[in-house]
């Protein structure tokens, strides 16, 4: 896929397409970490949010309650 580096306000940028966004699994708001690599190679790699200690046990004594029965049935 070839892209063309345009002039955006006082910088320059790419347009990505939604096709392109879509297959990165990336949204507008999303981070990204920007990596130069020797030879100009340049790769961006989502940053996927952690999820914090309170939030993940509140989630998992959700499911556990959820599916009580199941666990129960395959112990």
């Amino acid at each position: 896929m070839t892209k063309t580096i345009t002039k955006v306000g006082n910088s320059q940028g790419i347009i990505f397409d939604t096709a392109l966004m879509d297959l990165a699994r990336i949204k507008v708001g999303d981070k990204v970490n920007v990596t130069v690599h020797a030879g100009g190679s340049i790769v961006l790699t989502p940053i996927q949010p952690m999820i914090d200690s309170h939030t993940a046990a509140k989630t998992a004594r959700r499911l556990i309650r959820k599916n009580a029965a199941l666990f129960k049935r395959l112990s």
